[in-house]
């Protein structure tokens, strides 16, 4: 991401005390285990079990924004030792010292060489100061890993309680300048419990912003999971992409380094890729729509619906009777009993906005991504904080302090300085090939589509001549 990202210190510290209780949210954890659990977590993050239950409480009460500290009045400043902003600077030099120093150690540094009175310096004061001063940020950029089992017949009870996210390469297309040929690249989210695919598609690049773009299409389409389990890569271990899913109750977890088996239904699930990739060749597919488009077919019409061995396997080792024509993720999916958490439209798309700061100019304008953007001639001079979303960048919202936020626009530029160029078209040779199982279920598709529709016409023919 270009540019400063913005954050104020309340969600800073919100995002800490949601990493401290995450694996306390773990809904398959006994009274017993939870109590243990939390001493563990008490003294890795040094702070009380007291202080831990009463951040479990507010998450419970209030979510993500119950976590957030009360905004400090000017009295409460007023009321700092005299010698606070030397204190500062000695607890920024502690910190410098061993960065891994927590701030009740570095109180008790400061209280133990007499230069503060014991009680004086309160832990979330200097929080607070010290993560305005930039040196919070080790604390916030910490995330829970966990163990996951290593065998694929084991899995979550219910759905929606573990995600698995990971990244594959594509097949190479076309869509470069001059019909160069361009790496894609597939993001998916697969429901641990079902083998379920909530989200999966196609792209040119493998930044943060597409693994945030299927999280966000995922929740939006199936509500909220528990959690997300994927490995260290820089798309996964993102800080924009762990206070997303903060904001809105998700965990992240992450595997252990070199142990691919832990993420054994994903890299089941990238086997039926290697399939439909297969397929694209024969069918020749030349654009990154139409490879998302046949990609939708053949999950709809032929990976959802067919039965799975995987999930055989479960219920055989349970010894559970199956249907005849085994399970299919879809049959598992409809078929279980826990409710679907639907979170609303604009709280998930504010949770993965992205921020940035901006000093507006003489003209009263920003300038983004080498793009000038209107403000208001009433900020000239003043920074404020833009927000927006990496996948559609074209809409900014404008905040500054207490005013109501704006949407920038575009300065507009007359026609002769329009610059857009016409897309390169890459005109393919050969024989007239094409992949027959994807014209099966593209056929098929479309016929489902017509069923559906003739269903929704008789439906009104008989209401209406009744």
């Amino acid at each position: 991401m270009n540019g400063k990202e913005s954050t104020t210190w309340q969600e800073a510290a919100a995002l800490e005390r949601f990493q401290m209780i995450s694996p306390l949210l773990d809904e398959e954890l006994d009274r017993d285990k939870k109590i243990q659990l939390r001493k563990e977590k008490a003294k890795q993050y040094d702070v009380s079990e007291k202080t831990l239950r009463r951040y479990e409480k507010a998450y419970a009460d209030a979510g993500f924004a119950g976590l957030k500290p009360a905004e400090r009045s000017k009295h409460r400043i007023q009321g700092l030792p005299e010698n606070f902003d030397d204190l500062l600077q000695e607890a920024i030099q502690l910190k410098r010292e061993v960065p891994t120093r927590s701030v009740n150690q570095v109180i008790f540094i400061l209280e133990g060489e007499g230069k503060v009175a014991p009680g004086v310096l309160k832990r979330s004061t200097l929080q607070r100061h010290l993560f305005e001063a930039g040196f919070g940020r080790r604390q916030m950029k910490q995330y829970i890993q966990e163990q996951e089992s290593s065998s694929r017949r084991f899995c979550k009870p219910h759905r929606m309680m573990l995600l698995q996210a990971d990244i594959k390469y594509g097949p190479k297309l076309p869509i470069g300048k001059g019909g160069r040929k361009v790496q894609t690249y597939l993001s998916s989210l697969i429901d641990d419990h079902s083998r379920y695919i909530l989200a999966s598609a196609f792209y040119d690049n493998q930044e943060q912003t597409v693994v945030e773009d299927t999280f966000r299409k995922a929740i939006l389409a199936y509500g909220k999971f528990d959690a997300a389990y994927c490995d260290n890569g820089s798309q996964y271990i993102s800080r924009q992409l762990i206070r997303s899913c903060s904001m809105l109750g998700i965990r992240i977890r992450h595997a252990k380094p070199r142990s691919g088996k832990s993420k054994g239904k994903i890299e089941k699930f990238h086997q039926v890729v290697d399939a439909y990739i297969a397929e694209a060749k024969a069918k020749k597919i030349r654009t990154l729509e139409e490879l998302n488009r046949y990609w939708s077919y053949y999950l709809e019409g032929y990976y959802q619906k067919r039965a799975h061995d995987g999930i055989r396997e479960y219920y055989e080792q349970r010894g559970v009777s199956l249907p005849e024509g085994g399970i299919s993720p879809e049959m598992e999916w409809n078929r279980d009993s826990r409710p679907l958490v639907f979170l609303d439209a604009g709280r998930v798309g504010e949770a993965f906005l992205y921020h940035e700061e901006r000093i507006v100019d003489k003209g009263g304008c920003i300038s983004f991504r080498g793009v000038k953007y209107e403000v208001s001639a009433a900020l000239i001079g003043a920074k404020v904080t833009i927000a927006y979303d990496p996948i559609a960048a074209d809409t900014i919202t404008v905040s500054y302090r207490d005013m109501e936020p704006i949407t920038a626009q575009k300065v507009k530029i007359g026609a002769f300085c329009d610059k857009a160029p016409q897309l390169p078209v890459a005109m393919m040779q050969g024989e007239p090939e094409t992949s027959r199982m994807l014209d099966v279920l593209e056929k098929e598709h479309h016929e489902r589509m017509e069923k559906q529709a003739n269903a929704i016409s008789y439906g009104a023919y008989r209401k209406d001549g009744e």
